[in-house]
């Protein structure tokens, strides 16, 4: 757990959640939103969900300063390893752009993709190991927070944030590789339905 204080173990795991729901929240209708730019022919639309990671990137460091300033105020310790959390940012943001480009597309010729990405959220957030621990689940669904990348963001930014123990190398090299492949195919797949954008937009 790395604190005796839950309410430090909760804001630890919450906040890369956040930064990855409000990404992919806001992704998934930029691309509407934004239908006078995107119908210009030479307007790159599939930098907008790149943008909208950005942006989300500035409340995440306000958030993480907040956070780290608080864990050295309750426990009396920064960690060192603290400088070694954008491994974790940096593959949450390529994860959650690559996911963000499939909705976004989608949202342009299903206009209630939106409305699911918010059911989608809700689900993942409780197979997300935020409020308990990984231990606590039940043992016939732990398989899905094996799965789940986003669990092992929320592991990498406790350990990180809470300990001096360097995080499992092993988990965060398959989470990297698994955020390049969303972010590759989510890439590939806003490319090939972007074709018919300016018709449908």
């Amino acid at each position: 757990m790395g604190t005796e204080n839950y309410t430090l173990y909760l804001f630890c795991g919450y906040l890369p959640w956040l930064l990855f729901q409000d990404t992919l929240q806001r992704s998934s209708t930029t691309v509407v939103e934004h239908a006078n730019l995107v119908t210009k022919t030479l307007f790159p639309s599939e930098i907008l969900p790149v943008t909208v990671f950005l942006s989300s990137l500035i409340s995440h460091a306000i958030g993480l300063t907040i956070v780290v300033t608080t864990v050295g105020l309750v426990s009396g310790h920064i960690s060192p390893l603290l400088v070694l959390l954008p491994l974790y940012t940096l593959p949450l943001g390529v994860f959650a752009i690559g996911v963000g480009w499939i909705f976004s597309s989608l949202q342009v010729y299903l206009r209630d993709v939106g409305q699911g990405v918010l059911v989608l959220l809700t689900g993942w957030f409780w197979f997300t190991p935020i409020f308990i621990d990984e231990t606590q689940f039940p043992e016939g669904a732990r398989f899905l927070v094996q799965w789940n990348p986003m669990a092992h963001v929320v592991r990498g930014y406790r350990t990180l944030l809470l300990t001096y123990r360097m995080p499992d190398l092993q988990q965060w090299a398959i989470l990297t590789i698994v955020a390049v492949v969303v972010f590759i195919l989510g890439g590939l797949f806003f490319r090939h339905l972007k074709r018919g954008f300016a018709d449908v937009l």
